[in-house]
């Protein structure tokens, strides 16, 4: 059966985009029933209307309940299977998540549960590790502390800037993200931890 999912996004899109191509390439058999995002800048909105895909800006300006209930009758309207969370920088609320059990992904940029949080890249590049990586996990009611399906490392070399380890860790992200995700649907993946 091919999985319908949701892609959530708050800026750019990188990878919705790796997604979608994966979608297109037949690599990865779901259909992506719409993108949203809560902000109305995300330049990943436009880029998914590009593609024919429908693209919603989430009333979170009014309040994270009536972020959530748009969210919750999209997903409902367009019988969705998984929520993808892509880049997604809000936390959702555990009654929300509840609605979705082990049905949300989400893709972080740390090796969990090191760095949890927005901004894990910084905080690994101000801590000084010499490995760093990415997580894909299922979301729970915490913050980057749901079910991890996979991990893949990042060395830090000695000679990078925080863009240059930024830049590899979304290359890495938008290879392990698809990957992970074909194994979930199919029902081949089970998580590496609880």
């Amino acid at each position: 059966m091919t999985e319908r999912i949701a892609i959530l996004i708050s800026g750019r899109g990188t990878n919705m985009e790796a997604i979608f191509d994966r979608i297109a390439s037949g690599d990865l058999d779901a259909s992506v029933a719409f993108v949203a995002s809560d902000s109305p800048a995300a330049a990943g909105l436009n880029k998914a209307s590009s593609r024919g895909i429908p693209a919603h800006v989430l009333p979170y300006d009014r309040g994270k309940a009536e972020g959530e209930r748009d969210l919750l009758s999209l997903c409902r309207e367009n019988a969705v299977t998984w929520i993808v969370l892509a880049g997604f920088m809000r936390i959702l609320s555990p009654d929300f998540v509840s609605r979705f059990l082990h049905r949300i992904v989400n893709i972080h940029p740390a090796l969990l549960p090191a760095f949890r949080g927005a901004h894990a890249i910084e905080d690994a590049w101000k801590a000084g590790v010499r490995l760093t990586g990415v997580t894909v996990h299922l979301v729970d009611s915490g913050t980057d502390t749901g079910p991890i399906l996979a991990q893949r490392a990042v060395p830090v070399h000695d000679d990078d800037t925080p863009e240059t380890l930024e830049e590899r860790i979304h290359g890495t992200e938008h290879d392990l993200y698809w990957n992970t995700l074909r194994g979930l649907f199919s029902g081949g993946l089970k998580p590496l931890s609880r």
